[in-house]
Formats: C-alpha cells, structure tokens, sequence
C-alpha cells in the first residue's frame, strides 16, 4: 500500500515537471535555446581559448594561438557588421562588449 502512495506521488512530481518543461515526454531532454548571445559567447570561448585565457578542453593546456584568435575577432566584427540593423540593444551592447574585450586582450598578448 505504501508503495502505491509513493508511486502516485512520483507521477504528480513527473506530470508537474513535464507541465513546466512544455509538456515534453518524460524522459525526454531540454536542449538550450540557439540564441545569438549563445552564438557568440561560444565564439568569445573559442578566442579566449586561443588566446591562452583559457584551458584547451582537447588538450588540457593553455597555448597561445593569436592567428587563430584574430580569426574570431575578425569573424565576430563581421557578424556585428552584417547584424548591424538586426540586432536587439542588448544584443548590440553584448557583441561590442565582447568584441571590445578581446581586442584589447589580443593587443596585450601581441605587444
């Protein structure tokens, strides 16, 4: 009897947290929303990367790669030039913050 209690409350927990989920299948993964801020924080990752900033996942080292690294600064300012008239303020706000950030970290890496 008191494992049919606990599996009628286990149901209502699952029901509850697919309702919230959208009502995805149980079982069923939430995948992140492709956002642009997701698009370019991957890309800001990817420079601070192959600047040395930060710990390459395949290699477990921080090396320093400055073509590379001006690659996705050269990549990034394109986009911000082709999204120029698309994007929210925020969005705007965040890519020149990024943009911003590397530059000046590339520049003190390539004195």
């Amino acid at each position: 009897m008191d494992e049919d209690i606990k599996k009628k409350v286990d149901e209502a927990w699952k029901d509850k947290v697919s309702k919230e989920d959208g009502a995805r299948p149980a079982g069923e993964y939430s995948a992140l929303e492709a956002t642009f801020g997701l698009f370019i924080s991957g890309l800001m990752m990817e420079a601070l990367v192959a600047l040395g900033e930060l710990e390459n996942p395949a290699t477990k080292k921080k090396d320093l790669n400055t073509p590379h690294a001006k690659f996705i600064i050269d990549t990034l300012a394109m986009l911000k030039e082709k999204t120029r008239t698309n994007l929210t303020k925020e969005e705007e706000e965040g890519l020149e913050a990024i943009l911003y950030d590397l530059r000046m970290r590339f520049v003190s890496k390539t004195k």
